[in-house]
């Protein structure tokens, strides 16, 4: 795998909890945008950690982009004292991503939740996500965000815009470049552990649908699925009250 970079972190929750969960953003997000599910989480009695990924945020950058980059710094991200993770929690390519650190090393994670992951993204499913970064990038206002996403918590909208200005548009650009062939299906399959996928409504927009999803879900008999009803790409902000129900029942 590549050489892993060294990631930023945010914490929620007691860092003396017997409960550690990673939260992974997806493509031109940031740790912060996890606020949602880290403060639910260390509710709950977790301690939850929430990293920018390479090119994103704080996180160091690079000229590898490819998922393969992702998930080997994922792979080498570990809690505070060390040891496994009770649950990784991974969106869109942040699911992605901890899918290939969780197939590489096997006692890297107890338990994997991917919300809407981005395992095969071709077409035009990578034509909207491409055509929606670039968007973000060109028009970064916060009244542009809102009237797009005006059921989005007033803190997701600010996030939303932090997010992209500290941002490399290069990396996010690159991510989509170097990775033609965006197909984690293989490493999906290799799984060993309990994963609950967290979909998106197919009639809002979903990236995990459709016969794909259908064959992931029965190739591999340690993943199961619900679907958040009503919930676009951006699972955690668009129905944030669902969502948190779907993972604390995923985690229990």
């Amino acid at each position: 795998m590549p050489a892993p970079l060294t990631l930023p972190r945010l914490s929620w929750g007691d860092p003396a909890s017997a409960r550690h969960a990673l939260l992974v953003h997806g493509l031109g997000s940031s740790a912060a945008l996890m606020w949602r599910l880290g403060d639910a989480l260390a509710s709950a009695g977790w301690h939850a950690t929430a990293i920018d990924l390479r090119g994103h945020g704080d996180a160091p950058r690079a000229l590898d982009y490819t998922l393969a980059a992702y998930g080997a710094d994922l792979a080498a991200t570990l809690p505070d004292a060390g040891g496994t993770w009770d649950a990784v929690i991974g969106h869109s390519l942040g699911g992605a991503s901890s899918i290939l650190a969780a197939a590489s090393v096997h006692e890297w994670t107890k338990k994997l939740v991917l919300i809407d992951p981005a395992i095969v993204l071709e077409g035009r499913d990578a034509k909207a996500i491409r055509r929606s970064q670039q968007r973000a990038f060109d028009d970064n206002r916060l009244e542009v965000i809102r009237e797009e996403h005006p059921h989005w918590h007033p803190q997701d909208i600010e996030l939303k815009a932090d997010a992209v200005h500290r941002t490399s548009r290069w990396a996010v650009e690159q991510t989509s470049a170097q990775n033609q062939s965006w197909d984690v299906r293989a490493e999906a399959a290799r799984l060993t552990v309990p994963t609950h996928v967290i979909g998106a409504d197919p009639a809002i927009f979903s990236l995990f649908t459709g016969e794909t999803a259908a064959e992931i879900v029965e190739g591999n008999p340690r993943i199961t699925m619900s679907v958040v009803e009503g919930a676009g790409h951006s699972v955690h902000r668009d129905r944030p009250d669902e969502s948190i129900r779907h993972l604390l029942e995923a985690l229990s």
